[in-house]
């Protein structure tokens, strides 16, 4: 009863445990991350510059691309800046509320990533079950009444969540064996039963992982559908062609949360690849979304050439 009773603030800042194993590989892993971080906020750059800059893009799909560019942006550096700063000049310490804001900003912006690949999906559907329409149904107005939903929604289901694991009782340890501070790790750290901390996290956990990837299927469903009722052959391959960037992000966005959730679940590996795998997923996603987008789209590979050669002239 005493231990219930104590206070928040008995622990005022959390300690990143990192790679204790790996310890002696920490100045390879910020070259490595330090390198990818650059290549991710160069990659999405080049995709919001090339969408604003050329006309021919100003088009749904590129402004969902645009959000979610911005959306990897942010994911990203709500993590990986302080873990170049514990790899590199050994920055393990953050404070209590600190924790909880990147906590918070962590997951809301990785769900919002999911939600804004269902809209893409929607975006998709529309524009081959229902091209006669297209614009109608794609106005402005809705375009961003949908992203505004992929930006708030996710914050909406993730406060909560952060406000009641900020509320248990830590009192030691402080010891967040993670370099970032996720729900699960936190609420570990808890000196009280966090059960239905635990339930409620894998709850909302399955909402906006499995809704989103519900939709997304269902959308690809009718799509096929559609596609299925051409009667070109040449018609149907310039119709898919349409989804499949999206359809790769995708499939890279749930591969990597398959693999960090089967790294975490797993017992008979060390704590360095439970966390290695959970990085995956932060920072994968986020670096490979602007390649294939700029690999597989003529248009955005043009405008994104024609972009550097204007810095390089510089």
């Amino acid at each position: 009863m005493e231990m219930h009773n104590l206070s928040n603030s008995v622990v005022t800042e959390f300690t990143f445990v990192g790679f204790p194993q790996l310890h002696n590989y920490y100045i390879l892993f910020f070259i490595m991350f330090l390198f990818v971080y650059l290549i991710l906020i160069i990659g999405n750059s080049l995709i919001l510059v090339a969408a604003i800059t050329n006309r021919k893009l100003h088009t749904p799909m590129y402004f969902f691309l645009c959000n979610l560019a911005i959306t990897d942006i942010f994911f990203t550096t709500t993590t990986i800046p302080k873990m170049l700063a514990l790899f590199v000049v050994d920055s393990k310490i953050i404070y209590f509320h600190f924790c909880f804001v990147q906590l918070c900003f962590l997951h809301s912006l990785g769900s919002g990533e999911a939600f804004l690949l269902v809209v893409m999906a929607y975006d998709r559907y529309v524009a081959i079950c229902n091209p006669m329409h297209y614009r109608n149904i794609m106005t402005n107005k809705v375009n961003i009444l949908l992203a505004a939903v992929t930006w708030i929604l996710p914050f909406i289901i993730i406060i909560p969540v952060t406000v009641l694991a900020a509320q248990l009782p830590f009192c030691g340890p402080n010891e967040i064996h993670h370099c970032f501070c996720e729900h699960v790790y936190v609420i570990k750290l808890a000196c009280t039963d966090i059960t239905a901390h635990v339930y409620l996290g894998f709850s909302c956990a399955m909402i906006v992982s499995f809704l989103p990837l519900f939709l997304v299927i269902f959308s690809y469903i009718k799509i096929l559908i559609a596609v299925f009722q051409i009667g070109s052959t040449e018609e149907r391959i310039k119709a898919l062609s349409t989804c499949s960037s999206h359809i790769m992000v995708v499939l890279i966005y749930y591969v990597s949360s398959i693999v960090a959730y089967v790294t975490y679940q797993t017992d008979n590996i060390s704590d360095d690849f439970h966390v290695i795998g959970t990085i995956c997923f932060t920072i994968l996603t986020p670096t490979l979304n602007p390649l294939i987008y700029t690999l597989r789209n003529r248009e955005v590979k043009e405008t994104v050439i024609k972009l550097i050669n204007n810095i390089y002239m510089l």
